[in-house]
């Protein structure tokens, strides 16, 4: 698959049209309010499932953006569910802070790493505000992915076998500690940093699940359960292993069961959804990943574009360059449609796909398009590799948001970094 070339003229004719078309955003902070984002927000209010995806998880600004527009759609159009690309038993855990209070940060503890910052924590806080005041009508939290494997699972597999087997306590250490650190930063990461230990994990989690199954049977019920107790943990955090981008050996592969749990929750509850993810996932066609786009993601977008058609509605935000924390993101390459969107002149703006576009541009709109994406594996001296690439860009997005300069959202300290 490649992307159709652009010529100088078609360069000109889209600049053009996108200085015209290009709406400024004034207010990149989530308590910014004002007119500027009423176009965008009135566009995606009959929407039964809006898909707000990011270039990078690690732009104060990005992320801004993204809740404001929940925000508004909270406030004046009725929505009443975030989703979030974590865990059913994460997004449990925020719910319940959502709906009956508590320490924010406590409840991110176990959340995916991306969510653990502050900015997360000021959003749970905002809809916990929001639900004291409309008791009656609550905004609830969503994880999209199914119930996963969570450190402290590790921690009571291990005091299973220290009370019952603790001569093969040390044995089992030797499994379960390399693989855990995959919670703090996923396998398919520690490969590219050079930092992995070497053997797969889903192999030493295999062997760990092998190791219980050895222990001699349990011989009364309090035993019985116990170990059925542990062994359901150790089969969990095999599942996260052989299902981690490195257990399936790349991005594809993905399964629809994120897009089935949003369809799910809407045909059960009725409530209207903003569902935040990374902006591949969130595209209503499925995208090619790396650095040749050659490997195809099936992606939550895709799914609910298929299942709700004009009724999902796809936002896609990204950025020109910037500080992300732990790496600075130079000025994208010149054939990645960020590089495009980056010669006009608001520092923050949107163009809304679903207007008239011009006919010199038209054909720009619905070609092949690589766009910047920045994930766990980037690294700024293989900046090519951190694109994907989408067959239409009116086909997989409705609104499209673009921040010239980012900087680092504020990440909370690591519960399990000891």
């Amino acid at each position: 698959m490649t992307t159709t070339s652009t010529s100088t003229g078609t360069t000109a004719a889209v600049h053009e049209w996108l200085r015209n078309a290009a709406q400024p955003i004034l207010g990149t902070d989530a308590t910014d309010t004002g007119p500027d984002l009423r176009k965008l927000t009135d566009r995606l209010a009959t929407a039964t499932v809006v898909g707000i995806g990011e270039s990078t998880r690690a732009s104060r600004q990005t992320y801004g953006v993204r809740d404001r527009i929940f925000r508004t759609l909270v406030t004046e159009h009725g929505f009443r569910t975030l989703a979030i690309q974590d865990n059913a038993r994460s997004g449990a855990r925020l719910d319940a802070y959502v709906r009956t209070g508590g320490d924010p940060r406590a409840a991110l503890a176990g959340a995916w790493r991306p969510w653990r910052t502050g900015e997360t924590a000021a959003t749970l806080e905002w809809i916990r505000a929001y639900n004291l005041a409309h008791p009656d009508d609550p905004v609830g939290v969503i994880g999209v992915q199914p119930p996963a494997a969570e450190p402290a699972d590790y921690d009571e597999v291990l005091a299973y076998v220290r009370r019952r087997a603790p001569a093969r306590l040390a044995e089992l250490e030797t499994h379960l500690t390399p693989i855990r650190t995959a919670h703090r930063m996923d396998e398919h990461v520690q490969r590219h940093q050079g930092i992995h230990p070497g053997r797969p994990f889903a192999e030493d989690a295999r062997d760990a699940l092998t190791l219980v199954d050895s222990l001699p049977g349990p011989e009364d019920p309090g035993a019985a359960a116990e170990f059925a107790t542990a062994r359901a943990l150790l089969r969990s955090i095999v599942d996260f292993h052989e299902h981690s981008v490195a257990g399936r050996g790349g991005f594809g592969g993905g399964g629809p069961a994120p897009a089935q749990t949003l369809i799910d929750h809407y045909e059960r509850t009725g409530a209207r959804i903003v569902y935040w993810d990374g902006i591949a996932h969130t595209a209503a066609a499925d995208p090619a990943v790396g650095a040749t786009a050659t490997e195809r993601m099936r992606t939550e977008g895709s799914g609910l574009r298929a299942r709700f058609g004009a009724d999902y509605r796809s936002v896609g935000i990204g950025f020109h360059h910037g500080d992300l924390g732990t790496a600075y993101a130079p000025a994208p390459r010149p054939d990645l449609v960020d590089a495009i969107f980056g010669a006009i002149d608001p520092a923050a703006w949107f163009v809304d796909l679903g207007d008239e576009i011009p006919a010199a541009a038209r054909a720009w709109a619905a070609a092949p398009a690589l766009l910047r994406v920045i994930s766990g594996l980037y690294d700024p001296a293989r900046d090519e590799e951190a694109r994907f690439q989408v067959e239409s860009l009116r086909d997989a997005f409705d609104v499209l948001v673009h921040i010239r300069e980012t900087t680092p959202v504020h990440l909370l300290p690591d519960p399990d970094a000891g």
